[in-house]
């Protein structure tokens, strides 16, 4: 394992070279999600199927990814996380491939979910493996790490619309070979062997046939809460998250998800502010689009320019979150964090009872962004200090697993309590009125989230009593390397 830092106090140069590798798999995986977007269209024509069954091409692959996350701490124990990887861009390039050749929506929509199944054990070792080899410097390196990651749901569309417009939309797919072949050769030149360390540990099955068609069930029936099918699912996928952790607490260490994970209070705390943070920000995301178009009158394509600040203002301070954690510590930056971005919230209120203010709307965003920005880098940071280094595989899968359940949960609750207000609005409350008490609502989450972020540590160099767990972290063991 290489050392975080060189004699001068800079970081290793082949920790750049296993981070570089690690963030080209999530950059193509995230890349992937987005891409096909705006191609449905077309791909409903040139396959002669309808919009509704084509939908499935993006649908089937964010299920398909769901379905394998839990799987993932298991495989990285069994195999080791170097070669996982390498099963999994492989199988990731040559889904791709075949979905370039498809001949048929289904071999398509068949083909998406195989990729969506590799991107799915392949989306959280950026993370795991960033946090080995990272030590005290684990926030400076995914801040940094972080603006290509960011920039993948960005240049999907962008990407796709240059294809369409002067190639077939095979190419969407096709595009991913010569980099896929690329990070395939650079894992294997630059990826440590972890061989040494894997360990054999029983699958537990019982445990995988509850959380991932529990994920899959919640993701889908948050998406279609309109519909009964999707409250059916959803209710079936509580009751599966329930037969699970009853089950995971009494199995303990050999269940799928070890929760005394979660006993830990800095654990806790981390996946906590993770679950508030992400899922405020898919509801932000929801949330003012649908104020921008149904309230203000704006066109789709005005709103996604409108939107821009807010990712302008993520990527200009993401480079700078690792230096402002050194610096100030842990719990002042994502609390920092999380009380910018609930100031940049409270504008919304204002515009929503008032009119559209553009100048207004853009420096909210752009704030907002930054704000956001600094909650999430902070909190995983100590999540990954927290924990010993063989229980890191477990801490990645939980993290993740957390992260991806609080989207679909805060964004149908805000969903869910503007259309019981946009309802009344036919009645007797008008539609700005619906608008002002949902941003309110967004406003008291954010104020959830900075009471989260309180209860995160301090600094890196001092656990959530002062001083480094007993049971020899992880981070202690990679400073030690």
């Amino acid at each position: 394992m290489p050392k975080a830092s060189n004699e001068s106090g800079g970081l290793d140069p082949l920790v750049w070279k296993i981070t570089a590798v690690a963030v080209l798999g999530s950059f193509l995986a995230q890349l992937d999600a987005t891409v096909v977007n705006v191609s449905l269209s077309s791909l409903a024509v040139d396959l002669h199927s309808s919009l509704t069954a084509i939908q499935w091409v993006t649908s089937g692959y964010l299920l398909a990814l769901a379905l394998m996350l839990p799987l993932n701490g298991w495989l990285v124990e069994r195999i080791g996380a170097k070669s996982l990887y390498l099963w999994c861009f492989s199988v990731f390039t040559l889904s791709s491939a075949l979905c370039g050749l498809a001949w048929s929506a289904n071999s398509l929509i068949a083909f998406r979910i195989l990729q969506g199944m590799s991107g799915g054990l392949m989306a959280p070792m950026t993370q795991m493996m960033m946090a080995r080899v990272a030590g005290k410097h684990m926030a400076r390196l995914m801040g940094y790490a972080a603006v290509p990651i960011l920039m993948g749901p960005i240049l999907g569309p962008v990407i796709a619309g240059a294809i369409l417009q002067h190639a077939s939309w095979r190419w969407l797919f096709l595009v991913n070979l010569p980099v896929g072949v690329l990070a395939i050769v650079l894992a294997v030149l630059f990826l440590p062997n972890d061989r040494e360390e894997t360990r054999s540990r029983e699958l537990d099955l019982p445990g995988f046939a509850l959380l991932s068609p529990g994920l899959v069930l919640f993701l889908y029936g948050s998406d279609h809460l309109g519909k009964r099918t999707g409250l059916t699912t959803l209710l079936i996928s509580i009751v599966l998250f329930a037969a699970f952790f009853r089950m995971a607490i009494r199995k303990g260490d050999k269940a799928l998800i070890d929760l005394k994970l979660f006993k830990r209070k800095t654990f806790s705390a981390s996946a906590t502010t993770q679950f508030m943070s992400n899922g405020i920000s898919f509801a932000g995301q929801m949330l003012i689009p649908i104020y921008l178009i149904r309230a203000c009158g704006q066109s789709p394509s005005a709103t996604g320019w409108l939107l821009a600040p807010l990712g302008v203002g993520m990527i200009c301070s993401y480079p700078w979150i690792g230096a402002l954690t050194q610096r100030f510590g842990i719990r002042r930056v994502s609390a920092g964090g999380a009380l910018l971005a609930f100031a940049a919230t409270l504008p919304f209120i204002w515009l929503a009872s008032h009119g559209l203010v553009l100048t207004v709307l853009a420096c909210a965003l752009f704030v907002r962004g930054i704000g956001l920005s600094a909650v999430g880098i902070p909190s995983i940071s100590a999540a990954y200090a927290s924990v010993r280094k063989q229980d890191l595989p477990m801490a990645t899968t939980s993290l993740n697993i957390v992260q991806r359940l609080g989207g679909p949960t805060l964004t149908t609750l805000c969903a869910t309590f503007l259309g019981w207000r946009l309802g009344l609005a036919e009645s007797s409350v008008s539609p700005s009125n619906a608008f002002t008490d949902a941003f309110r609502l967004l406003c008291g989450l954010h104020a959830f989230l900075f009471a989260t972020a309180l209860r995160l540590p301090l600094s890196l160099d001092k656990g959530t009593e002062g001083h480094l767990p007993e049971e020899s972290p992880a981070l202690l063991e990679m400073m030690s390397d």
